[in-house]
């Protein structure tokens, strides 16, 4: 187990990883390159319905600095520049997106035994500040997650949540949107060898009243091939499968069916990441 208590993001994320990562009803691929100074070239691309929506990502480390450059077909050109660790336990991530003059943003995280911080402010005359935390330990950690927007004086995100792990359980409850929704998530490794997990994941709205609960697992067939599934309430089910048929190369195949309608809501997702 990690140490520390980790950031707010990190709160539900296994089983947000088991119930959505890397299921898709789109065609996705994805291929990196590296030049001889060790410069990483990705161009990825998306295929939804007619539109094909491709980028560019190229990625330069120079000791602890990262700089990625993106561009994408709409001639957008997002930087990120990331420095990690210029003192122990803290990263500063600065970005900013051409031709969006308000994108500009500097972010400081800090990771340490028994809190985890993460806090951004927007380069702009009036900027939205970002301000999230976490205490406690690698077992228990309690964390708020709060945005201020100084133009209009108002939080436009007020988030807490309570995280419980140990070595083959994690279990988590958020309050989002301000106290208008509650999140409780579950994840439990069944075989460590064989990476065979489950996950729930129950989200009741006060304002609709609506709840929606979704339930998931994931079994390893062997070292290199991984078989996912997931169900909600609402009828809906998917079911993915992924090869690494060479380290860092995935080649995945999922599908999604609305059990109320199978005859017409089948999609199917096929994704390829290629690294050298």
């Amino acid at each position: 187990m990690a140490k520390g208590p980790g950031l707010y993001s990190d709160i539900g994320k296994k089983v947000r990883d088991l119930l959505y990562k890397d299921y898709q009803t789109d065609q996705k691929f994805s291929i990196t390159t590296y030049s001889p100074l060790g410069v990483a070239i990705t161009s990825s691309g998306v295929k939804k319905g007619e539109l094909f929506v491709a980028d560019v990502n190229t990625q330069l480390k120079n000791k602890n600095v990262t700089t990625d450059i993106k561009v994408d077909t709409s001639s957008n050109l997002l930087t990120t520049i990331t420095v990690d660790e210029p003192a122990p336990g803290l990263k500063t991530i600065f970005s900013f997106r051409v031709p969006d003059q308000r994108s500009g943003k500097v972010e400081l995280q800090y990771l340490h035994d028994h809190v985890g911080i993460s806090s951004s402010i927007g380069l702009t005359a009036n900027p939205v500040i970002n301000f999230s935390g976490v205490i406690g330990t690698n077992v228990v950690g309690f964390g708020t997650d709060l945005s201020f927007d100084t133009k209009t004086g108002n939080f436009t995100r007020c988030n807490t949540g309570l995280s419980f792990s140990n070595e083959d359980l994690i279990a988590s409850l958020t309050l989002n949107d301000k106290g208008d929704s509650i999140n409780a998530s579950y994840y439990h490794i069944v075989n460590p060898l064989t990476s065979t997990a489950v996950g729930a994941e129950i989200s009741h709205s006060f304002s609709t009243n609506e709840n929606t609960i979704t339930l998931g697992t994931q079994h390893a067939l062997d070292p290199l091939t991984t078989v996912k599934a997931r169900v909600n309430n609402f009828g809906k089910a998917s079911a993915l499968i992924q090869h690494e048929w060479h380290p860092k190369s995935f080649f995945s195949l999922s599908g999604e069916v609305d059990t109320r309608v199978i005859e017409k809501s089948a999609k199917v997702g096929l994704a390829l990441v290629l690294k050298p």
